[in-house]
């Protein structure tokens, strides 16, 4: 089988998420990226971030971000490309992005490295995620403990790029949720 309709590639910061849907998206024969930051980043002012104790304009720019990029998808979706959309989807947001997704085929993939792992991913990167907002614990834990465990769930924290992309591949049909 392969991946075809929209993927959806989540995780928390630096789990790679980016250089997976990129590598992934660059595997298959007409793919487009769909990456959820760039709505987040066309905000140009007053932009309220999501943290933990969100304000309710927080959450209403984290929906108003999720229907833009799930709107997207569907769009390449319809004119034939695989929609690979990647973003931070943890808790109960990542079922409810689901909905918000009318195109079928419709895949998941959790990337779940280790907390460990993803400590020394952020500390090779140039931009950080993490503060006193979010903790690599704190948001790890929202992950493995409100996140319903749906489609494909890697550990990364070994693999290689090309390998996750490969095992994505390769779990394609354990990662189609509808």
């Amino acid at each position: 089988m392969t991946l075809r309709g929209v993927v959806v590639i989540t995780g928390v910061m630096a789990a790679g998420k980016s250089t997976v849907a990129q590598a992934l998206a660059e595997r298959l024969p007409r793919a487009a990226h769909v990456r959820g930051d760039v709505f987040r980043r066309m905000v140009v002012s007053g932009r309220a971030d999501f943290t933990p104790d969100a304000s309710a304009e927080a959450t209403a720019q984290l929906h108003l971000r999720y229907d833009l990029s799930a709107a997207t998808a569907d769009a390449y979706a319809a004119a034939g490309f695989t929609a690979i959309v990647q973003d931070v989807l943890v808790g109960p947001e990542l079922t409810a992005y689901l909905t918000r997704v009318r195109t079928r085929p419709l895949s998941v993939v959790v990337l779940a490295p280790s907390p460990e792992a993803v400590a020394r991913r952020e500390a090779g990167r140039s931009k950080t995620g993490y503060g006193p907002a979010w903790t690599i614990t704190a948001l790890d834990a929202e992950l493995r403990r409100h996140t319903q465990p749906l489609g494909l769930w890697l550990d990364t924290s070994a693999l290689s790029v090309e390998q996750t992309v490969a095992a994505i591949l390769g779990g394609a049909e354990r990662a189609r949720v509808a």
